[in-house]
């Protein structure tokens, strides 16, 4: 699996939290609310994985909202999941391109997205080709 750098779409800001590991890898990190909780989560930036950890245990299916830890703007999408229907969460890779992933929780579904295509995907890939 290939490791990303993610920042907030909206302040750039970095949301990669090196002090705190999931799959030996610096882990995401976001402030997210449901059923009136409010608290940290934490995932995991090898593409594809789906650990995570949080604060207060999410159930199954719930709809959750994800927030910046930096600048506080909600972090939704204007898609929503094909599978589930809930609305889609939109990480900036730090090199170029999105990815997005679902806000309910246990739906896998996840994305990538690059705007220009053949600028990004070289710079994608020469962030990361030692991984490859």
């Amino acid at each position: 699996m290939l490791q990303i750098n993610f920042e907030c779409p909206y302040c750039k800001k970095s949301l990669m939290d090196p002090s705190y590991q999931i799959d030996d890898h610096p882990s995401l990190k976001v402030t997210i609310i449901f059923e009136n909780k409010c608290g940290w989560i934490r995932m995991s930036s090898l593409y594809g994985s789906t650990h995570i950890e949080s604060e207060h245990p999410i159930p199954d299916k719930t709809l959750t909202r994800f927030f910046c830890p930096n600048c506080g703007t909600e972090l939704r999408s204007h898609r929503l999941c094909d599978k589930c229907n809930a609305p889609m969460v939109p990480f900036k890779i730090t090199e170029g391109g999105l990815v997005e992933v679902c806000s309910r929780r246990g739906c896998e579904k996840h994305l990538a997205e690059f705007e220009d295509l053949e600028a990004e995907l070289k710079a994608f890939y020469t962030a990361y080709s030692s991984y490859m």
